[in-house]
């Protein structure tokens, strides 16, 4: 019986992490036994990856650099956990996979989306989520209340245009990856939970009858 692996996209602040812990309960109920991972991270090497790629003291960064550092930290992620935990039937629940990086790099930092799906494609090794969810919310509105929280890390700080580009990037990318769905995050948690509980639901019902457990 192979697991389900769920992925979390949207503007920083845009309740990812609000959205995890319900989705998972939800799950729990249902008898799936979750396993919660985030991007850049999620293992102690992809760990380190992260304090590098966002420390604001990195500023000389290249954008090449970037992009090939959150690369290899999914890279990683994917072969310690992701990978080997799907075969075990866990249920993951990502914030943040490889639609990230063609949108931050590939869009935001101009790099474009092919070159960035191309240098991440050699990691995934053919790992594909079945449920992604988009938090569609102004970023401007998002990005404020996460860094009312923290401050903000290297990418965070980066001017509103570089954000609503990005945003702009998720709307383009999601005419290409059907498997993205759309939720209006400028809503009560509760109301965004109820249409989140529905496509998990219908994605369910979906894998169950092409025989996937």
């Amino acid at each position: 019986m192979k697991g389900l692996f769920i992925v979390l996209e949207g503007p920083d602040g845009s309740g990812k992490s609000t959205m995890a812990q319900m989705i998972a309960s939800y799950l729990e109920d249902k008898g799936h036994n979750i396993v919660f991972t985030r991007e850049p991270g999620g293992t102690p090497i992809g760990e380190k990856l992260r304090d590098i790629i966002l420390d604001n003291k990195n500023i000389e960064m290249a954008d090449t650099t970037e992009a090939l550092l959150y690369a290899a930290a999914r890279a990683q992620l994917v072969a310690e956990k992701i990978k080997p935990l799907i075969e075990k039937g866990k249920t993951i629940i990502s914030e943040r996979f490889v639609y990230s990086s063609l949108v931050y790099q590939g869009i935001g930092r101009k790099l474009g989306v092919n070159n960035v799906k191309m240098i991440n494609d050699f990691g995934l090794q053919g790992i594909k989520p079945d449920i992604v969810l988009f938090f569609d919310i102004d970023p401007e509105k998002a990005l404020n209340r996460k860094i009312e929280i923290n401050g903000g890390d290297r990418l965070e700080q980066e001017d509103i245009s570089f954000h609503r580009s990005v945003f702009e990037g998720y709307k383009e990318i999601i005419k290409d990856y059907s498997e993205i769905k759309t939720i209006n995050a400028e809503r009560t948690k509760e109301e965004i939970f109820e249409e989140i509980k529905f496509i998990i639901d219908e994605n369910l019902n979906k894998i169950f009858n092409s025989e996937k457990y």
